[in-house]
């Protein structure tokens, strides 16, 4: 499994439609609300506004930088690419297991790829001039790094860093976007897609000194007025938020005790965000007799250092959480 959410391919393979798996494969919030946005002549008809000023007013003073240091892109897979794109460095160190894409445009710009097992051999130091990539909180583990240590060595190094930021809201975990002010060499990447709960919307962000975001390259008008309307009003409401992470809390601890008590994994990982890595020797066994029960979680042999022994299940809400319970209790009857 190359990416979570493919419920399409396996409700093709099940026979049966795509919303009656239960899919435990995606990370996306299960905190939700339905949209008070209006499909009017003014939104639909009429061109947006190309500069997308008022988005960017609200991300910026969310994260404490400057409109003029955020650039938006159609989902974080295409500022991703978008990044790579713009970046002279022909060399890149990803801090490996990590998002799949970042490897994917490192190769499409035709950049040397190192990876470092971050289980291992985080401190390596990478070559002066260089590119690194670093997801915090990490995928699939959720692990959220103190990163000052890895920061000195990078920047002793004159290296371009790329920190991914996806995962961070979940637990109201710091981020490092102030320090764009000091570092002319820093980028953030945010996907809007997990905490907002929304992954139909497509919008990313990369957040970098002005020079570096005047670089970056998209079409015009390259996010619709629908998504932008949407994000703009989901970071406006605290009272999301702050559900959000009450909601949040509360159904991760429900998930682990479910994992816990099935007495099916060797290992359950400690994670800061809103998914648990596991590991078992019966991992494919369990894939597969949950699937055939119409529930989907992520196999992660893709990873790079991980193998068929792990398995990740995303935090849901409470009816998928006692039907996975069921499932587990029979998984290797």
């Amino acid at each position: 499994m190359k990416h979570g959410a493919n419920i399409y391919k396996y409700a093709k393979k099940l026979g049966c439609e795509p919303h009656e798996i239960i899919d435990f494969s995606s990370n996306i919030n299960t905190h939700t609300l339905k949209p008070n946005i209006e499909l009017s002549d003014e939104l639909i008809v009429k061109y947006g506004d190309s500069s997308y000023k008022n988005l960017k007013k609200t991300i910026a003073s969310k994260y404490f930088i400057k409109k003029k240091q955020v650039a938006l892109f159609n989902g974080a897979s295409s500022a991703i690419f978008e990044l790579f794109k713009s970046l002279k460095e022909k060399r890149v160190y990803l801090y490996a297991p990590l998002y799949g894409e970042y490897e994917k445009a490192a190769q499409q710009t035709n950049k040397e790829i190192i990876k470092i097992n971050r289980y291992e051999n985080i401190q390596v130091t990478p070559k002066k001039n260089s590119i690194v990539v670093f997801v915090n909180p990490s995928t699939p583990d959720g692990k959220h790094y103190t990163l000052d240590k890895l920061l000195k060595i990078w920047e002793k190094q004159n290296c371009t860093i790329i920190l991914d930021e996806s995962f961070l809201e979940f637990e109201s975990l710091p981020s490092s976007s102030v320090a764009i002010h000091k570092n002319k060499y820093l980028y953030i990447v945010k996907s809007f897609t997990k905490f907002h709960s929304c992954a139909g919307v497509r919008i990313g962000a990369i957040f970098s000194h002005q020079k570096n975001i005047r670089k970056l390259q998209h079409p015009l008008w390259h996010l619709s007025s629908f998504d932008t309307q949407f994000l703009l009003q989901r970071l406006q409401d605290t009272s999301f938020e702050e559900k959000s992470k009450k909601v949040h809390k509360k159904q991760k601890k429900e998930l682990y005790k479910i994992l816990k008590n099935a007495q099916l994994f060797e290992t359950i990982y400690k994670s800061d965000a809103n998914f648990f890595l596991v590991k078992t020797k019966h991992a494919t066994t369990i894939f597969k007799q949950l699937l055939k029960n119409k529930i989907l979680i992520r196999t992660c042999d893709s990873f790079d250092f991980l193998n068929k022994d792990y398995l990740r299940f995303a935090v849901k809400d409470k009816k998928a959480h006692k039907t996975l319970k069921q499932e587990l209790h029979n998984a290797l009857s």
